[in-house]
């Protein structure tokens, strides 16, 4: 006969290995429920996310597509009914390539050097600064512009607004290569060194045409966010003539102050003109962004093979 006080034993282990298997599952079926509500959440944020650009998307679209034609392309602005934006679209883009002038292989320095060839303390000083100035309100950029260059020449102009979108433009730029310059393994830099090459020879050789997609994307990004800014042109070029303009030294026309002006006039034309610049703009920005990823795309996939 089994003796009692094992028998006990058994069956005590046992209670205790069902109850364990039971806790078990009953913390799995918590961590599936709270890994399937934040799923959800997820789902719903993105859905959100996506709703909203749709909605501002198709909402541009309808009111816009009206408005554009060959002569509205191609026509400069007008006071009064009428017009297009045809100066507005020259002087964007000679406003946009004077920033871009500016900004991208200045960004493209800081990040070489941030990355690459600076110490450590000085590194995380500039990217601490940087970061700051990523932050800060356009407006207060297209202000201290005014000061710095407006106010002492007496008068606007598109250079001046070119600096204004170069600030903006300098920390996306910079802090985006500084990125892709870091995904670049070490085994590309240890081969150009043991091959005899000084540092800054492998950077240049090496390094630099490894990221070079990526920097290109930061680059395109960095434009797109610059053509659509306002507040900065507002104070440095937005008292201009309703004609082509190329000369920066004298203010120009660009689409989104064209796009305020147009949206406070009392005039249902000019109304409809504006939403018609902004689906412009809008699919300028689109265009880039495709770009941009495609050339995205392009360096992971470099990279990844380096790897």
């Amino acid at each position: 006969m089994d003796n009692p006080h094992q028998a006990s034993s058994v069956d005590e282990a046992r209670a205790v290995t069902v109850s364990a298997l039971l806790a078990g599952e009953e913390r799995l079926r918590r961590r599936r429920a709270a890994s399937a509500a934040v799923d959800a959440c997820a789902w719903a944020a993105a859905l959100l996310a996506v709703g909203v650009l749709a909605a501002v998307v198709v909402s541009v679209a309808v009111k816009g597509a009206g408005a554009i034609d060959a002569s509205f392309l191609t026509q400069s602005t007008a006071n009064f009914g009428g017009g297009g934006i045809a100066n507005a679209l020259a002087g964007t883009a000679i406003l946009v390539a004077v920033a871009a002038l500016l900004a991208i292989p200045t960004g493209i320095l800081v990040a070489i050097y941030t990355s690459e060839l600076g110490g450590a303390r000085p590194a995380v000083a500039i990217r601490y600064v940087l970061d700051i100035l990523a932050g800060v309100p356009t407006i207060v950029v297209g202000i201290f512009v005014f000061g710095l260059i407006v106010v002492p020449q007496h008068r606007q102009s598109g250079f001046a607004g070119s600096v204004a979108l170069a600030v903006v433009m300098l920390p996306l730029v910079a802090r985006s290569a500084h990125e892709v310059l870091r995904l670049v393994p070490d085994s590309l830099r240890e081969a150009g060194l043991a091959l005899g090459a000084s540092r800054w020879r492998t950077v240049v050789s090496v390094v630099v045409p490894a990221a070079f997609s990526g920097m290109v994307t930061g680059a395109l990004l960095a434009v797109a966010r610059a053509a659509g800014e306002t507040a900065p042109l507002l104070f440095t070029t937005s008292i201009f003539p309703d004609f082509v303009q190329t000369d920066p030294a004298q203010a120009l026309p660009n689409i989104p102050v064209t796009i305020f002006r147009y949206s406070e006039s009392p005039d249902p034309v000019k109304h409809a003109q504006a939403w018609g610049a902004a689906l412009v703009l809008m699919l300028f920005v689109l265009l880039v962004s495709v770009i941009a990823r495609a050339l995205s795309a392009r360096g992971r996939r470099r990279l990844g093979s380096a790897r």
